[in-house]
């Protein structure tokens, strides 16, 4: 299931292509995503082929909460480190783009290609407004990216992520899934390389999903998701964990922490080093 021993690739390109590649391996890429270059290290240590970040674990790990509140340079600054440190490609979370006008989100990816990313995430939500974009606002934005990289005469993944889940959660699951097919193909035809339609985690939705797009999807790991087993059977292509890694290292780590104080020992610590 998982694909294993990472490959040394050189150029932006090669990671975008090789990124790509393994979105159609017929394995499923898992993505534990993480918010610091020693996170990013471990993984491609433990064999992961590919290392993507989590907004809201970037953002909250300095201080900032979630929606693009980060300022970008910080995040650019975090991200650039993150990818110097290892040799897979890296895939970041950009959220809706941190950018309120076109050149505004010009630049950013210019930025983001100088660093070496090979490749996004980008939400079809307005972060301030919590509302959907119009389709034809984010079809315009993914074309716009892809026109960017191609003056750079590069490549770069983008997984295309849908709140259709998140902000329709009232509406019938038929409703959500058909404005979620409708979308996805518009954002595959605008040029992304897979679909996101984060927290859709039913097995029938994904199911159709996979059917209907003929792409790579996405699926979110979560409390009451199916597991890698069933989602690898449904031809989920790729899974991700979003904020969920950095929040349980944290519930770890209290729990360590708060067995150093009543305990009055370090060998809570201390003990896993030996």
């Amino acid at each position: 299931m998982f694909n294993s021993r990472p490959i040394q690739m050189n150029s932006q390109s090669e990671k975008a292509d090789l990124l790509k590649k393994l979105h159609h391996s017929g394995k499923m890429l898992v993505l534990p995503n993480i918010w610091d270059a020693a996170g990013a290290v471990m993984l491609e240590n433990l064999g992961y082929p590919a290392v993507a970040t989590a907004s809201a674990a970037i953002a909250r790990a300095h201080g900032y909460e979630d929606g693009e509140r980060i300022p970008f340079d910080l995040l650019l600054a975090i991200v650039a480190q993150i990818v110097k440190s290892v040799g897979v490609p890296v895939t970041v979370d950009m959220e809706a783009g941190y950018a309120a006008d076109h050149e505004t989100l010009k630049s950013n990816i210019r930025r983001l290609i100088a660093a070496g990313v090979a490749g996004i995430n980008i939400e079809d939500s307005d972060v301030r407004t919590r509302e959907l974009l119009p389709i034809g606002e984010q079809v315009e934005k993914l074309k716009l990216i892809m026109r960017v990289a191609e003056r750079e005469n590069t490549r770069l993944f983008i997984n295309a992520r849908t709140d259709v889940f998140i902000l329709n959660a009232a509406l019938p699951e038929d409703q959500k899934l058909a404005q979620a097919i409708e979308r996805g193909r518009a954002y595959v035809e605008a040029g992304a390389g897979s679909v996101y339609p984060i927290l859709a985690t039913e097995e029938e939705t994904l199911k159709t999903l996979v059917n209907a797009l003929k792409v790579p999807i996405n699926a979110i790991a979560k409390t009451g998701a199916p597991d890698f087993d069933v989602l690898q059977k449904l031809g989920v292509a790729r899974v991700s964990f979003g904020p969920n890694l950095h929040r349980a290292t944290l519930l770890s780590m209290e729990a360590l922490l708060k067995n150093v104080k009543e305990s009055l020992s370090h060998r809570p610590v201390t003990d896993l080093l030996m």
